[in-house]
């Protein structure tokens, strides 16, 4: 008989097994402090740390998983979440993997909005709940033609008359004669979870998952600048360096005349801000990535 005591009560998050998605989202569990720890790359379980395991499956099944309670967690695309329409909870929007599911005809076609396409036209689609609610809601009768892939070319061979799929940069639309019509919703990859999970989590591991990602996607377009300013120019400093709370102000030892002066900055702003530096006398300017930034 099996020792209950002995039962693994790690969480388990369940991750695509394959394409950028997966590609994407180990990258940012591994800033996260949880590397994934594989014997191959056919392994379908990893160990993520003391408190998780990771399960690679298809993204379009996590959420059946998550919902199922084979997975605690998932990280997917939040197309696939809506399309699934499980009553998940979605945990945090994790800013990759974006694109948007569009409404998509031939070029030579009459129509240049969704609201043009007549009563009964065709659409083929792998996403047809989320298809057949975005119609609906708008008082639009469609006929569905699932499909599993390659729904470009079902208006080119009268299969449909227009399409619903997702849209990254428009090139393969572009290439196969068809064109955006109407976008039904903006996607990325989320962090998601059944209906309450997180709120039941005694054990505190999801509040902390959460922490530690959200330290890492506040990181992402943000750099630390390091500079050392003259102390007579410290009030128009604060200025070009306003920081989270204002820059660190430090002594620089046997300098009478400069400060060190530390900041968090946007790295678009990067280039305006180490302009506008030396332009006050500023030297030493140093710049560096952030792993992770807590509030």
């Amino acid at each position: 008989m099996t020792d209950m005591t002995d039962r693994d009560t790690r969480l388990r998050i369940a991750l695509p097994n394959k394409g950028r998605l997966a590609d994407d989202a180990l990258e940012l569990l591994e800033r996260a402090g949880l590397e994934a720890s594989v014997a191959s790359d056919r392994s379908l379980r990893a160990e993520l740390g003391d408190d998780f395991i990771a399960l690679f499956v298809r993204a379009k099944d996590i959420p059946e998983f998550v919902a199922d309670g084979a997975a605690d967690l998932g990280i997917t695309g939040s197309d696939l979440v809506e399309e699934a329409d499980r009553g998940l909870e979605p945990l945090l929007r994790l800013g990759f993997g974006r694109c948007r599911l569009a409404v998509a005809a031939r070029d030579e076609s009459e129509w240049n909005r969704a609201e043009d396409l007549p009563d009964g036209a065709r659409i083929a689609t792998s996403f047809p709940r989320t298809t057949e609610r975005w119609f609906a809601a708008r008082g639009k009768r469609v006929e569905l033609v699932p499909v599993s892939g390659a729904a470009e070319i079902a208006p080119h061979i009268g299969v449909a008359d227009v399409i619903v799929d997702l849209v990254s940069t428009g090139s393969t639309l572009k290439m196969n004669g068809l064109r955006e019509i109407t976008t039904l919703l903006e996607a990325e990859a989320v962090l998601v979870a059944r209906d309450g999970f997180a709120a039941d989590d005694a054990s505190g591991r999801v509040a902390e998952l959460l922490a530690a990602l959200e330290s890492v996607l506040r990181a992402r377009g943000r750099r630390y600048l390091m500079a050392n300013v003259p102390k007579d120019a410290l009030d128009r400093v604060k200025e070009v360096l306003p920081g989270i709370n204002g820059p660190t102000i430090i002594d620089v030892m046997d300098s009478g005349r400069h400060v060190a002066a530390h900041a968090v900055v946007a790295k678009s702003e990067v280039y305006r801000t180490i302009a506008a530096l030396k332009q006050l006398g500023a030297e030493g300017i140093l710049v560096t990535k952030i792993e992770r930034l807590m509030p």
